[in-house]
């Protein structure tokens, strides 16, 4: 068996959340998203962005990367004044909208859709299912649904 390179960063624990960022008026026009990718060496992704007529700023971003320098961005971005909560993603399908073709079965790791045997429908398992989203990048009519529910935990802690 060959050794890769990258098999030190499997190594390494992964840090991926959905987060909500929310900005006041006197940080909403510093660029700290810039300063977070190039001070700690993450990605993030935005979901969702809105700024009020007051200038206050809410920002809904996928982050992730190394668990160490998510943590210390996140640490950054609360020292900046920005108020940092977690934030919950549920999937739905649209049942009319869906057409059984079964592309979201290739890619869900729980295994929440699976194929009726006698029908081929594809049925959906709420209950089984954690969220990550995979099924709505495939979806070709986009049946399968994210929405993006906000919150903070009780620790604080994201």
């Amino acid at each position: 068996m060959t050794q890769h390179a990258d098999s030190t960063e499997k190594d390494v624990r992964q840090y991926r959340k959905i987060i909500q960022l929310t900005f006041t008026p006197e940080n909403s026009n510093k660029p700290v998203m810039c300063h977070v990718v190039r001070r700690y060496d993450v990605t993030y992704n935005i979901v969702a962005a809105q700024t009020t007529a007051g200038k206050e700023g809410y920002l809904t971003v996928e982050l992730w990367g190394e668990d160490a320098k998510c943590r210390a961005a996140l640490d950054y971005l609360r020292e900046q004044g920005i108020i940092v909560a977690a934030a919950k993603q549920h999937v739905s399908r649209l049942d009319d909208t869906c057409m059984h073709c079964g592309m979201c079965l290739a890619l869900c790791p729980v295994d929440a859709l699976t194929i009726e045997g006698g029908s081929r429908l594809v049925i959906f398992n709420e209950e089984e299912c954690t969220a990550c989203g995979m099924c709505t990048r495939i979806c070709p009519v986009g049946a399968m649904q994210a929405d993006t529910v906000m919150g903070r935990t009780a620790s604080g802690v994201v």
